[in-house]
């Protein structure tokens, strides 16, 4: 088993694959990882996402990797009805969180004149032509989650092609097919209170998992604790009975949007929504430490008999 962990898209990463042989192509991770970053972050002045931030009003012509990841988080925006949408970036920054977690610190809402806290990304246009997209005056995107469960699943595939393989992308989890032996991977939910501790063992063979919680990145604003997750109904931190989701979809990506969807939701709506679709599996951790699975996690729950 060969492993590699690094820094990236502010998280930390691991890469591992199991074959012995494949050196070369694990040490490749983090260089994939920085050129999506240079394209998808928020947080690098000159980054394509930013400038693309830069220039609402005109289409902007963008690269593969962009517009892939936008149309990604748009297609999530269809699908949840909006409850998951990429145009919250006045949101996050009036909430606080405009800068990278690492230099996070109490401090006032920063919004600027003019940008709106959500916008309205159906008006965002995209000419697939052209490969551009413009963005509607005030609206800027936010891609966060969802880029790193696209590279997650993207990173995975490439070393697929050598063995064996399973990225972490800070807590999105994409795993390319079974272990060599034919076993599936294991993979651990933590405890939110206890993160230490693993509150079930999860055994998967291919596909992904990914956990959404407001119990991580975390600060204070006028002595109000804010979270990361937006509802973008309100422009707020979500309001929501559900301090972490966990959930198990056929990638990375999907598993990300699930996850958000399901906080935002709470627990109620949320495990309705979960329930409903088929390949969706999932575990949500409640206020006060109750934890509640969906029917279909017992699919992929390690025996304790």
């Amino acid at each position: 088993m060969q492993r590699l962990e690094f820094r990236a898209m502010g998280c930390q990463m691991l890469a591992l694959v199991d074959s012995p042989n494949v050196v070369d192509q694990i040490n490749q991770v983090p260089a994939w990882f920085e050129e999506w970053e240079q394209s998808l972050s928020r947080f690098r002045a000159d980054s394509e996402l930013n400038r693309l931030n830069r220039n609402a009003g005109q289409p902007v012509p963008v690269s593969a990797v962009l517009w892939q990841v936008i149309q990604a988080s748009l297609q999530a925006a269809r699908e949840s009805g909006g409850i998951v949408t990429p145009a919250l970036l006045g949101a996050l920054e009036s909430a606080g969180y405009d800068r990278t977690f690492e230099l996070l610190e109490p401090s006032a809402a920063r919004q600027r004149p003019g940008w709106m806290l959500v916008g309205d990304w159906r008006m965002i246009e995209c000419d697939a032509a052209a490969r551009s997209i413009c963005l509607p005056s005030g609206i800027r995107l936010d891609l966060g989650g969802i880029a790193k469960g696209w590279a997650a699943d993207q990173a995975a595939r490439r070393l697929a092609m050598c063995a064996p393989a399973l990225i972490d992308a800070g807590g999105d989890i994409a795993v390319s097919g079974p272990r060599a032996n034919g076993d599936p991977w294991l993979i651990g939910v933590a405890d939110p209170g206890e993160p230490a501790r693993n509150l079930e063992l999860l055994m998967i063979a291919q596909g992904a998992v990914a956990t959404s919680g407001r119990d991580y990145r975390r600060w204070q604003r006028n002595g109000i604790w804010q979270h990361h997750i937006i509802d973008p109904r309100t422009g707020e931190p979500a309001e929501t009975d559900v301090v972490a989701a966990t959930v198990i979809a056929p990638t990375a990506l999907a598993a990300e949007v699930a996850a958000k969807m399901i906080l935002i939701l709470g627990s109620r709506a949320g495990l309705g929504w979960l329930e409903a679709r088929s390949t969706l599996a999932g575990l949500l951790v409640l206020e006060g430490g109750y934890v509640v699975h969906s029917q279909r996690l017992e699919n992929y729950l390690v025996s304790t008999q």
